[in-house]
């Protein structure tokens, strides 16, 4: 019999785990080749990874779709990403007319449109309601326990982010699934219409259904008598200007700008070819990441000796443990586009750059044994992202 033909991967180039240096070996066995291309840093980590680290990163192609007629969903909870206690995320796409019913959850709701339009619908505890379109680089907030829905004006694609790690669509609430779990003389009796109005209800939730396509928001606005809710649900992010610095971009939101986000604050980062989200971390809580585009790989050093790299693309979910030390570098030639969040109201991040820059001199060359050459380079002004002529990506 002959022996199976190896996977040969992308292009014909069987990329093996031997650093720089000379360290490591061939590897001839069964192997995924794909997968190894797509992981070049733990085929071959750096060698200044050491230690244990836990698993941070999924990446949304290796979770089950839940199909519809109407659309799809997949989510990334602390079930498929141990360490992701703070925050999980939920991918959907729905079709034109294509409606996530309404429906309320435990856990506040933060999203991100990632392309085309839909039409967003809630109503607050004092009856006072909010009907708005969104689109790409939209976003939307919904506090615990709040109505709402969702539907596609046109194919459209969006990230949802709850405040609980271990989000379940277990503990949402749809209206069709309350209805379907009461009997219908209850029914009869709450709305005051003879039991044959409900002949024709779902037998069971409907989750996500087809529909037709809406017409103009004017047309669809539902005047309540209590008014409109006083602070939005949704705000435009790309309409925000940047924090730029050499190498990228940052917006960032929160409660200091999007007053209703009381649990979920975030950034979006551009970091150019040949760039770097800068060495830093965050003080407030975990940071979980999505990759909208590009391709990039973070070190997160833990402590005590702990460090490990990965390897990210757009899809994929990073995460960083609270006050860990970590950086993003821009691995490709497009510019590396990604989401960080947070399970609080405010955005924070520390940069050891300025930190040193804002220490003593004589404490900073004492504690790392460096010179002018550093010291002078050293900036009291904080840069998210950073860019150097001259310095490229190299893995070691």
């Amino acid at each position: 019999m002959d022996s199976p033909k190896r996977n040969q991967g992308m292009n014909g180039i069987v990329p093996q785990p031997i650093r720089y240096d000379g360290a490591g070996g061939i590897d001839a066995g069964p192997r995924d080749i794909m997968r190894d291309k797509e992981n070049p840093n733990m085929l071959v980590p750096p060698n200044t990874d050491a230690g244990l680290v836990p698993n941070l990163k999924f990446s949304f192609s290796d979770t089950p779709m839940t199909l519809s007629h109407g659309g799809w969903s997949r989510k990334i909870t602390a079930r498929e990403l141990p360490i992701a206690t703070t925050l999980a995320g939920v991918n959907m796409s729905l079709t034109p007319g294509g409606v996530r019913e309404l429906h309320w959850h435990q856990q506040a709701e933060w999203s991100y449109m990632l392309l085309g339009r839909a039409r967003i619908t809630a109503i607050d505890q004092d009856g006072r309601n909010f009907i708005a379109d969104v689109g790409p680089g939209d976003l939307w907030y919904f506090p615990p326990g709040l109505p709402h829905s969702i539907q596609g004006l046109e194919h459209c694609e969006f990230l949802l982010v709850f405040d609980d790690g271990n989000f379940s669509d277990l503990h949402t609430l749809s209206i069709s699934d309350w209805f379907a779990h009461t009997p219908k003389e209850v029914l009869s009796a709450n709305f005051g219409v003879p039991i044959s109005a409900f002949d024709n209800i779902p037998s069971e939730q409907v989750y996500i259904y087809q529909d037709n396509v809406p017409g103009p928001l004017e047309s669809e606005i539902v005047q309540s008598p209590y008014g409109t809710i006083p602070l939005s649900f949704k705000y435009q992010l790309l309409a925000q200007t940047p924090i730029k610095t050499p190498g990228g971009s940052v917006r960032i939101v929160d409660s200091r700008n999007f007053p209703i986000s009381q649990k979920i604050a975030a950034a979006l980062v551009e970091v150019e070819a040949g760039a770097m989200r800068e060495l830093h971390w965050h003080p407030n809580n975990d940071e979980w990441q999505y990759y909208l585009a590009g391709q990039g790989r973070m070190t997160v050093v833990l402590g005590n000796g702990n460090a490990r790299t990965f390897d990210y693309r757009a899809g994929d979910v990073g995460y960083v443990p609270f006050a860990t030390g970590h950086y993003i570098q821009n691995t490709g030639t497009e510019s590396l586009w990604f989401l960080e969040m947070f399970k609080s109201n405010l955005f924070e991040d520390v940069s050891l750059n300025q930190l040193m820059a804002l220490t003593p001199q004589g404490l900073v060359k004492g504690n790392l044994h460096v010179g002018p050459d550093l010291i002078n380079a050293l900036r009291k002004e904080k840069w998210p992202v950073v860019k150097y002529p001259g310095f490229s990506y190299y893995p070691r």
